[in-house]
């Protein structure tokens, strides 16, 4: 397993018409191999900058991110991304988009049949191979999506927003296969949303960004991944430590949202 390291990462886009956005700013950090790493912060702190630069998708102004002591410097299988939408193929049926990792890897039919139904089971669609995608609800979309990520075997699997798009009873199932799926498989996992909650409950580590330029304000160990893999999501999230936890994050990302209409109404 390999550890990813963000070093000096800064993030300067160029405006088509003049001027520029400091997306990013001095982010630094080491993510040990098989932490679950959640990115918090109020829109416009470069949560999906730094996704799509550890991705591969952005080249940064200057710093680097290195897997395993190699930089990134492009897309490549060694990560796998999931996305809002599921990103999948709607002229595929479902094993067919799973499937794609290993065709195009060249994999044998025998061997790239029993990924599916493994990944399929996994994911708890077995038996949804031969579907269209369009016949499947948003939630098994998504499962549809991290089965496909899963067939590359990525050291690391990086996502953007995954479960916003989902209703609340959905969501929240969605977070326990996550969770299930970080601890079956021993994956690095970076998860980038907007819900506080979420943030706590999934991740074992959790960044707090701030905006303008966007940084790390505020890094947590937490317990509750963990001790949700055991206990009954409703009574973890219900519990004082969460609550409090909650709380706290919660006002700090009010603050956050105060300073940036404050910025924008043009007050101090």
């Amino acid at each position: 397993m390999k550890n990813l390291s963000v070093s000096n990462l800064e993030m300067v886009y160029e405006l088509p018409k003049g001027g520029s956005v400091h997306a990013l700013s001095d982010v630094s950090f080491d993510l040990q191999a098989g932490r679950l790493l959640t990115l918090l912060g109020p829109s416009g702190c470069g949560k999906t900058t730094l996704l799509n630069i550890a991705a591969g998708f952005l080249a940064p102004t200057s710093g680097t991110v290195t897997l395993g002591g190699e930089p990134i410097t492009g897309p490549g299988q060694e990560r796998g991304m999931v996305f809002q939408q599921g990103a999948l193929f709607e002229w595929q049926n479902v094993s067919q988009n799973v499937s794609f990792g290993p065709r195009m890897n060249r994999k044998k039919k025998s061997e790239t049949a029993v990924i599916v139904e493994d990944l399929l089971a996994t994911v708890g669609l077995r038996g949804f191979g031969d579907k269209a995608v369009y016949e499947l609800s948003g939630g098994m979309q998504q499962r549809v999506a991290l089965a496909r990520c899963l067939a590359n075997d990525p050291e690391v699997i990086l996502m953007d927003e995954p479960l916003g798009a989902l209703d609340a009873l959905t969501r929240e199932k969605m977070q326990g296969l996550i969770l299930k799926l970080w601890q079956e498989t021993g994956k690095t996992i970076i998860l980038v949303t907007h819900s506080v909650e979420e943030a706590l409950f999934l991740g074992d580590r959790l960044f707090v960004m701030a905006p303008r330029p966007g940084r790390i304000e505020r890094e947590y160990e937490l317990p509750f991944a963990k001790v949700g893999l055991s206990v009954d999501p409703r009574e973890l999230k219900a519990s004082p430590e969460f609550i409090e936890k909650r709380e706290e994050l919660l006002s700090m990302i009010w603050d956050m949202e105060e300073q940036i209409m404050g910025h924008e109404d043009g007050t101090s």
